[in-house]
């Protein structure tokens, strides 16, 4: 009889943790098709001319489920743990006005057939692999996320191979380099401000 429950609660110890990461993994999936449906529902068909208000609302839809702080700090690379709070508060704001607003340039790939190719979870992080589908056009979508306060949220997202965190990290260590973070600084005043 020990041994039986013996047994059997190795066999539970063993496969719980397989059960928690598909539950999260369905979770994940979950919330990334009810966004897609959500933006999807406001677009409406090609051509549609949206107000001021259907803009934003996107704009919510789209960012809201990206944690900027996390993206932000890796595109900043070692300069972020370098500068003020204040510096970094600014940074960060700034930086995400800018995402929030470039979201918006490419409505069309927001209609795009998207397919799950795999899920993994790993404790608090997970990457998602997908591909979007438009019309002729097969591009591979991949998201890195992790949980923040029992929610998940976008850290990267890797269009075609190219890491978003990635190439902001390398335009602004290009900027670092040859011009100092004061005029990084300016430079995302002034793009924010015509957000």
């Amino acid at each position: 009889m020990f041994k039986k429950i013996y047994t059997l609660l190795i066999v539970i110890l063993c496969f719980a943790p397989l059960v928690t990461a598909q539950a999260e993994a369905d979770s994940i999936r979950m919330m990334l098709e009810e966004r897609d449906d959500e933006i999807k529902d406001l677009l409406g068909p090609k051509g549609t001319e949206y107000t001021q208000e259907q803009r934003d609302r996107l704009k919510d839809i789209i960012n809201d489920v990206i944690n900027y702080r996390s993206m932000a700090q890796h595109a900043l690379g070692d300069t972020y743990n370098e500068i003020s709070e204040e510096e970094r508060e600014e940074f960060v704001s700034l930086f995400s006005t800018i995402i929030r607003d470039n979201s918006l340039n490419r409505l069309d790939i927001y209609r795009a057939e998207v397919t799950y190719n795999n899920i993994e979870v790993n404790e608090d992080s997970a990457f998602v692999a997908t591909t979007a589908q438009l019309e002729d056009v097969r591009t591979s979508v991949d998201y890195n996320l992790e949980r923040f306060d029992n929610t998940w949220m976008i850290t990267d997202m890797t269009i075609d191979q190219v890491s978003t965190a990635d190439s902001y990290n390398r335009q602004f260590q290009s900027i670092i380099r040859q011009r100092g973070f004061d005029a990084l600084m300016e430079s995302l005043r002034r793009r924010a401000a015509r957000s």
